[in-house]
């Protein structure tokens, strides 16, 4: 018999342990303002974001992945500056992440603690890990803050002088955001967890500043957190990009976005579907339709979204399948910049308008089922968001748009073309967007509306042609086109009844399966139905608030 070669598996070594790095380097930022400084004043406080760190406790099992999680401080600060608490991440991403620190800059804004408290101990814990883990709560002096945790491999209590609390008016409260480790596969609520925090108050006149750092603790959540995020007192917001750097930064990160091979409603700009026929209805003149205006100069510009006018395609039926389909080659892309967390970060709401929205299809266990008209209506608007570090440009997140709701990836999970420009896929028929390629399904179980997306020739690079319609802290700099004021609804109201559309496809169904068509369709969002009207990209709640 010849020889038996054993074929051993390297086993990979877990993702925390590569840094992510950008496919290019990051611009260098044209001079102006404080965006891409390195250093913000939040007033009575400076602080500067630091993304390098030293290891200090490790476990190998529990939380996202089963794959463990790993707990760092911040290294390489800047003199002056100093530390306010430890940075902590899942092991199955690559290291990416970072903490603020903070120099005094008003005599008393920063103090050390007077005491730790022990949140939680891994030393009796039968867990893969390094070696004991020890997390500690800081004890802040009166009138003043705990904003971060030190992690220690030693049961003794760290130096008071290894971490500084911030004076309570220099800070906010936080909430609990994604899940970053238990010693579970999922998170316990009776159990130890730890979670990424955000400001529970956040949009573009909130003042919470995220400082980068987690919350420990045992048992379920408490009110407030024993953790604050930090506050920034200034009214002026001197770290936002200007004109020139918002530009540069657009070069540097517009996403690069697929169609599905198959789709037929393709984007358009807006002046392009005011130019080819699409009218303005008034209720009671319904036979008496106006021509819309380029630019929208003759919509209604009253902030009011009372039913009383609606959007509509062009009466001729010729025309109007033309125009329902869309031009992507004259497609736009139309920028809301907008200040978040205090103006430590700057939010690039990059918005698509489809003529159209096409039909939905449900999965139903082996069965793909056309819906008829269910999902059709007319007017589209979807939207990518990108979130930039004002302290040194840097692409922090981006936010794919999908039916009313949405998830934001950190950019280190994002697949990059051309660069920097992430990629994003668009659902066929539907215009929803994610970040990956492949049938994304909305329900559960194998059962609930497809969203197909797939590469294909039919490409828009979002910063080929762009208009940034707005940008209130630049003032007069940025004219608004009227028809980003029109508030009302951008398409007819239904034209079709959706219990008849769930008939018909029932019909072609087993008996069992159409009672679960039934709840999946009347689990969808108005706009998606084509019950409503779909409203514009200002009507929106994430138009001054965060995204969902």
């Amino acid at each position: 018999m010849g020889n038996c070669l054993r074929l051993s598996k390297k086993k990979q070594p877990p993702a925390i342990e590569t840094t992510f790095k950008f496919p290019a380097a990051t611009p260098a930022w044209s001079s102006g303002n404080g965006f891409g400084s390195g250093i913000i004043d939040l007033g009575g406080l400076q602080v500067s974001e630091i993304s390098s760190f030293n290891k200090i406790w490790a476990t190998h099992e529990g939380g996202p992945g089963n794959q463990g999680a790993t707990a760092f401080e911040p290294t390489g600060i800047p003199e002056g500056f100093l530390m306010l608490g430890s940075y902590c991440q899942p092991n199955n991403k690559p290291l990416f992440g970072w903490v603020l620190v903070a120099k005094d800059d008003s005599n008393g804004a920063l103090q050390p603690p007077v005491d730790y408290a022990l949140v939680w101990s891994s030393q009796a814990l039968k867990i893969k890990q390094d070696s004991p883990g020890y997390v500690w709560l800081p004890t802040a002096p009166n009138g003043y803050k705990a904003v971060g945790h030190v992690v220690t491999t030693s049961p003794d209590k760290p130096s008071l002088d290894r971490i500084r609390c911030v004076r309570t008016d220099l800070t906010d409260q936080c909430e609990t955001y994604s899940w970053i480790w238990g010693p579970g596969k999922s998170s316990d609520a009776n159990g130890f967890n730890v979670f990424d925090l955000r400001p529970s108050n956040r949009g573009t006149q909130a003042p919470g500043v995220p400082v980068g750092t987690f919350l420990a603790q045992n048992g379920g959540t408490t009110s407030p957190l024993s953790i604050s995020c930090l506050k920034n007192t200034k009214a002026s917001r001197d770290s936002m990009p200007n004109l020139q750097q918002i530009e540069a930064i657009i070069n540097a990160y517009s996403p690069v976005m697929y169609l599905h091979p198959d789709e037929q409603y393709l984007p358009s700009s807006v002046n392009w579907y005011f130019s080819n026929g699409a009218l303005l209805y008034k209720k009671g003149e319904e036979s008496k339709p106006v021509p819309i205006q380029p630019n929208g100069t003759n919509l209604p510009q009253d902030a009011n979204n009372d039913g009383a006018y609606w959007l509509d395609l062009p009466a001729d039926e010729a025309n109007k399948e033309r125009v329902k389909k869309g031009d992507l080659q004259i497609s736009q892309t139309y920028i809301h910049v907008k200040p978040m967390f205090g103006g430590t970060f700057t939010d690039l709401a990059m918005w698509v308008f489809y003529p159209f929205n096409g039909p939905a299809k449900a999965k139903v266990e082996f069965f793909n089922v056309p819906l008829g008209k269910i999902g059709e209506h007319v007017g589209d608007w979807e939207h990518l968001t990108l979130r930039v570090s004002n302290f040194n440009g840097k692409l922090w997140r981006v936010y794919f748009s999908e039916h009313s709701g949405g998830t934001w990836e950190d950019a280190s999970e994002l697949e990059f073309q051309s660069g920097n420009k992430p990629v994003a896929y668009s659902s066929l028929n539907g215009h929803a967007l994610y970040p990956k390629a492949g049938l994304h399904l909305q329900g559960l179980g194998g059962i609930g509306i497809r969203n197909d997306t797939d590469k294909s020739k039919l490409v828009m690079d979002l910063g080929r042609d762009f208009e940034v319609v707005s940008a209130d802290y630049l003032g007069s700099e940025i004219i608004e086109p009227p028809w980003l004021n029109y508030f009302r609804e951008w398409g007819p109201k239904i034209t079709y009844s959706v219990d008849e559309e769930i008939k018909k496809v029932e019909k072609a169904l087993p008996g069992k399966l159409k009672s679960l068509v039934e709840k999946i369709v009347k689990s969808l969002p108005n706009e998606v139905l084509g019950e409503e009207g779909p409203t514009g990209p200002k009507v929106k709640r994430n138009w001054s608030g965060d995204e969902t």
